[in-house]
C-alpha cells in the first residue's frame, strides 16, 4: 500500500474540490465524522485578551465536573491525536494489542515509537488472549462501524494479563451509553480519552484529554510542554461545554437523519451489508463495487464519502458515510438512485 495513503483519513475538501473543480463549499462532505450541528457560541473572540499566556483552570474544572472526574485526573491536549502520540511517547512499554479495525493514528504511533503490535479482529477474534503486560487499545463506539461494546468480561481479562488499558470514548457522546471512567477506581492502569472535538462541531479547535489516576496523570504531565491549547481552543471549549442541551440535540437528529438513511440503503442490490453503528456514521460492504468506483460515482454529485480499504481487516468493498444534515442525505440518496438503478 502507498505509504502515504496508510494512514489517510477523510475530510480533505480543499484536495477533493481541486480535483473535480468545483468550490469547497458545494461539495457534501459525508466522509468526515464531525458533528453537523453547530454551536451558538456568543462569545466575542475579537474582545478576548490574547497578550497574556493562557491559563487552564477554568476549562480544567468545567470538563472535570462534565465527566464526573477531580481537576487532577485529566489532562488536556492538542486535539486527540496528540493526545494519542504523546501517551505512547510517554509510556515505557514494548508491546501493544490493537483492537481492529480502529482509527489508524494508533497504527502509527505504535510504529512511530516502536512497539511490537497485535491486531485483533473484533469482528472475528474479539476473545483471543492478550498478551500479558500489553497495551490494549480499545476504541468505543469502534470506528469505522460506529459498534459499541459492554467491555466489562474483556476487561477483565486484561485486568488478569497486567495490561495498560487505553480506551477511546471520542464518540460515547453521541450515544446514551455509559463510560468506563468509574472503573479507575479499582484498576490504577487505565486511561479514557475524549476527543472533545468530534461531538462539539469543532475539528479546527484542537483540544483531545485523557482521563486516568491523579497520579497517573501528574507522571504524563512531567513530560508535557505547559502551553498546549491556546486561549480560543479555551474559550470555546468552555462554551460549548456549558450548552447542556446541546449533546441531546444532536442524540435526537443524528439518530432521525441515520435512520431515513439506512432506510433506504436497505434498497439497494449493491450494498451488501450495512454495520449497526450507536455514532454518526455508518460503515456498508459493497457487493460487485470497489469503494474507489463508488466514490468516482459519486464525484458528479460533488458528494465525498471515506473509501474504508485502509483500515486493518477490511478491503477495498468497504466504505464509511458519516450521517449530516436531512438535505445531504437526501442528496445521497438521491444520487445512488440516478446511479446505481
Amino acid at each position: 500500500m502507498n505509504s502515504n495513503n496508510q494512514f489517510s483519513h477523510g475530510g480533505d475538501i480543499l484536495t477533493f474540490s481541486k480535483k473535480i473543480g468545483s468550490k469547497q463549499k458545494d461539495i457534501i462532505d459525508l466522509s468526515s465524522n464531525i458533528n453537523f450541528i453547530k454551536l451558538n457560541i456568543k462569545t466575542d473572540l475579537n474582545k478576548l485578551d490574547i497578550s497574556n499566556y493562557p491559563t487552564y483552570e477554568k476549562l480544567y474544572k468545567i470538563i472535570a465536573k462534565k465527566y464526573s472526574v477531580k481537576a487532577d485526573e485529566i489532562e488536556l491536549f492538542n486535539g486527540g491525536s496528540s493526545a494519542i502520540f504523546s501517551f505512547f511517547r510517554y509510556l515505557d512499554l514494548k508491546h501493544c494489542t490493537i483492537y481492529s479495525p480502529a482509527y489508524l493514528e494508533y497504527k502509527k504511533a505504535a510504529q512511530t515509537f516502536g512497539y511490537q503490535i497485535d491486531l485483533i479482529n473484533r469482528f472475528y477474534d474479539i476473545k483471543k488472549e492478550v498478551k500479558k503486560d500489553s497495551l490494549v487499545i480499545f476504541v468505543n463506539p469502534s470506528t469505522p462501524d460506529g459498534a459499541h461494546y459492554e467491555l466489562d468480561e474483556l476487561f477483565n481479562s486484561w485486568i488478569e494479563k497486567n495490561c495498560t488499558i487505553f480506551i477511546d470514548e471520542s464518540f460515547l457522546d453521541f450515544t446514551d451509553k455509559k463510560s468506563m471512567i468509574d472503573r479507575l477506581k479499582t484498576y490504577k492502569k487505565l486511561y479514557i480519552l475524549k476527543s472533545m472535538t468530534k461531538i462539539y462541531s469543532s475539528a479546527s479547535i484542537r483540544v483531545g484529554t485523557i482521563i486516568s489516576t491523579s497520579k497517573n496523570i501528574k507522571k504524563l504531565k512531567e513530560k508535557e510542554p505547559l502551553w498546549k491549547i491556546s486561549h480560543f481552543d479555551s474559550i470555546y471549549l468552555e462554551n460549548a461545554i456549558k450548552d447542556k442541551s446541546f449533546i441531546n440535540k444532536t442524540i435526537k437528529i443524528t439518530n432521525k437523519n441515520k435512520h431515513y438513511t439506512i432506510k433506504h440503503l436497505e434498497k439497494f442490490d449493491f450494498i451488501k451489508k450495512i454495520y449497526k453503528s450507536k455514532a454518526n456514521y455508518l460503515l456498508f460492504e459493497l457487493k460487485n463495487y470497489k469503494a474507489k468506483t463508488f466514490q468516482k460515482k459519486l464525484i458528479p454529485y460533488k458528494i465525498m464519502i471515506r473509501d474504508c480499504s485502509n483500515f486493518d481487516f477490511l478491503n477495498d468493498s468497504f466504505v464509511r458515510v458519516a450521517i449530516k444534515d436531512k438535505k445531504a442525505m437526501k442528496s445521497f440518496i438521491e444520487a445512488l438512485k440516478k446511479e446505481f438503478k
